[in-house]
């Protein structure tokens, strides 16, 4: 599997490639403000063509490159409903998992950071699990900003149902793993307990 990820736009937010491998189909995660540029020499550098857009939410450093992307691909976004009054454009619905680009996909609906977060999770070829979480869960900290205190709980609560090993590709800031923020994460709840 092909995991290729980069940082764009004012508020430096996480957009990533995932395919197979190079050279054939991806589906582009969270195409934010200012990503089309980065975005194009990322395909190149890896021979990639995107057939589908996801987005973790609708806030635009995650969507603010979707509608253009989306008509110059003819690449459908896929955004949750409780999101899609932010973007200017047809949404596909996200169900609880999908196949796209040969990949098989899961859905963590997650709501807090906004009514329609949600999180994509994909088992690697090599048995690892990845969940991009998008500005829901961050290394050393969360998505505060925004949606409700008591819904984000609950969905990091969700988070935590997942296996220690499982890489955390979040909105913003560096990789980490459900165990590292398990054990070090002073905003999950009950870390420390």
């Amino acid at each position: 599997m092909l995991v290729a990820g980069f940082a764009a736009g004012p508020l430096q937010s996480n957009c990533y490639l995932l395919a197979p491998a190079a050279g054939g189909p991806c589906v582009v995660i969270d195409p934010g403000e200012e990503a089309a540029s980065p975005l194009a020499e990322a395909l190149a550098e890896h021979d990639l063509t995107p057939v589908a857009l996801l987005a973790t939410h609708g806030h635009p450093d995650h969507i603010g490159a979707a509608a253009e992307l989306a008509r110059a691909w003819d690449a459908p976004l896929r955004l949750h409903a409780g999101d899609a009054g932010w973007y200017d454009g047809p949404v596909l619905p996200l169900p609880a998992e999908f196949e796209v680009a040969g990949l098989e996909l899961g859905v963590l609906e997650l709501p807090g950071h906004t009514p329609g977060s949600v999180a994509f999770t994909a088992e690697t070829g090599e048995g690892g699990r990845l969940v991009f979480t998008g500005d829901t869960l961050f290394a050393g900290s969360v998505g505060r900003t925004g949606g409700s205190g008591a819904d984000l709980e609950k969905s990091l609560r969700t988070l935590l149902l997942l296996a220690d090993g499982t890489v955390v590709l979040p909105g913003h800031g560096p990789a980490t793993t459900i165990g590292r923020e398990r054990a070090t994460n002073p905003f999950l709840p009950g870390t420390g307990e």
